[in-house]
C-alpha cells in the first residue's frame, strides 16, 4: 500500500494549484455556474427557477469535463515530447567523421581497450593498422585483448567476385584516384592475408584472444568497434563516415547485430594452427590453411603465397596519402 507522505502531498497541492492558475478562466466559470445554480434550484422561488438553474449545473459540468480533458491532452503532449526528445538526444550521439577525423577515431578508440570486433571486406586496415596498434597497445598495459575479425570467405568464389565487382564500381583512394584493380583473385589473397596475420599475432601474444569469421554476404560498410565507440566507414574515404559513443542504443544495437553476423559465418579455430615463423615460409603457410580446414587453392603458386604473406605482415595503410 502507498503511503502518502507531507511531501507528496504538497507535490500534489503545488500541482493542483498550478493547474488551476493555468486554467483560471474554466474555473471561473465553473465556480459561477455552481454558486448561481444551486442558489437558483435551492432558491425560494424553486419551481420557476429550477430549468435555468439545471441548465447553469449542466454548463458547469461541461466546463468541467472540458477542462479535464484539456489536462488530460497536456499530459499525453508532455509524454510524447519527453519520447521525442530522448530520440534527439540518441541522434545527436551520431558524430560525422570526415578526412583525418577518421584516424584519429581510430587512435582513439584503440587505447586502453580490450575488445576489438571488426566486420568488413577483407580488412586492409584492419592488417595494416589496427591489429599491429592494438597489439602494441596491449603489450604496453600488460593486458588481455579480444578480438573477433567477420570478413569475406576467401573459399567461397561467389562471394569474392561480388566483393571485388563492389569495390571496382564504388571504391576510391584518398587522393580521388582509382584503385589498383580489384578482381576475385585479388579478394581472395586480401582475405587469406587477414587470416595469417591473425594467426601470426596470436602467436606472438599469449593474452591476445582471436575470432576469424568467414562470410559468404558481400559488406558494403565496415565496422569497427571497440570499448568506446563504434565507427562505421566505407571503402571511398572521400565519403561521411560515423561514430557512436558507448552507452547508447544504436551501439547496443550494433553489438547485438554484428555478434549475430559472426553467428551465421564460417569459424575459424586459430588454436588448431601449426607455429610460424617470425618470417613465414610458403610451406608454413601452407601447412596453417591445411591445419585451419580452410587449404590454400592449387592455383596459387608459391610466388602468389609470397605475396600473401607480405600483405598479411607488410599491409600498406590504405588511408595514407
Amino acid at each position: 500500500m502507498t503511503r502518502n507522505t507531507p511531501q507528496s502531498s504538497g507535490r500534489r497541492l503545488e500541482d493542483s494549484i498550478a493547474w488551476a492558475v493555468r486554467n483560471a478562466d474554466g474555473v471561473v466559470a465553473i465556480g459561477a455556474a455552481l454558486v448561481i445554480g444551486l442558489l437558483e434550484v435551492l432558491g425560494p422561488n424553486f419551481n420557476d427557477n429550477v430549468v435555468s438553474g439545471a441548465t447553469l449545473l449542466v454548463l458547469a459540468a461541461l466546463v468541467f469535463g472540458s477542462l479535464t480533458e484539456r489536462r488530460r491532452r497536456l499530459a499525453d503532449i508532455r509524454t510524447a515530447t519527453a519520447g521525442t526528445n530522448r530520440a534527439i538526444e540518441d541522434l545527436a550521439m551520431v558524430r560525422t567523421l570526415a578526412g583525418a577525423e577518421v584516424g584519429l577515431a581510430h587512435e582513439h578508440a584503440r587505447r586502453n581497450t580490450a575488445r576489438w570486433v571488426y566486420k568488413g571486406g577483407t580488412g586492409t586496415y584492419l592488417r595494416a593498422v589496427t591489429l599491429p596498434e592494438c597489439v602494441i597497445e596491449a603489450q604496453r598495459g600488460r593486458r588481455s585483448l579480444s578480438m573477433k575479425i567477420d570478413i569475406v570467405n576467401p573459399a567461397d568464389d561467389r562471394v569474392c567476385a561480388a566483393y571485388a565487382r563492389f569495390r571496382r564500381t564504388f571504391g576510391h583512394r584518398p587522393d580521388g584516384r582509382a584503385p589498383g584493380e580489384w578482381t576475385t583473385e585479388r579478394t581472395r589473397k586480401e582475405a587469406y592475408a587477414t587470416v595469417l596475420a591473425a594467426a601470426w599475432h596470436r602467436q606472438r601474444l599469449d593474452t591476445l584472444e582471436v575470432d576469424v569469421h568467414l562470410s559468404s554476404v558481400a559488406p558494403t560498410l565496415r565496422f569497427d568497434l571497440s570499448d568506446a565507440g563504434l565507427i562505421i566507414t566505407q571503402d571511398d574515404p572521400r565519403r561521411v563516415s560515423l561514430y557512436v559513443e558507448r552507452g547508447r542504443p544504436l551501439y547496443d544495437y550494433y553489438v547485438t547485430e554484428l555478434h549475430q553476423s559472426r553467428e551465421q559465418a564460417v569459424k575459424l579455430d586459430l588454436r588448431e594452427s601449426t607455429p610460424l615463423s617470425d618470417e613465414p615460409t610458403v610451406d608454413e603457410v601452407r601447412r596453417l590453411f591445411d591445419r585451419l580446414g580452410l587449404p590454400l587453392p592449387t592455383t596459387l603458386t608459391d610466388r602468389d603465397v609470397g605475396d600473401i604473406i607480405d600483405k598479411a605482415l607488410r599491409a600498406e595503410d590504405p588511408y595514407r596519402g
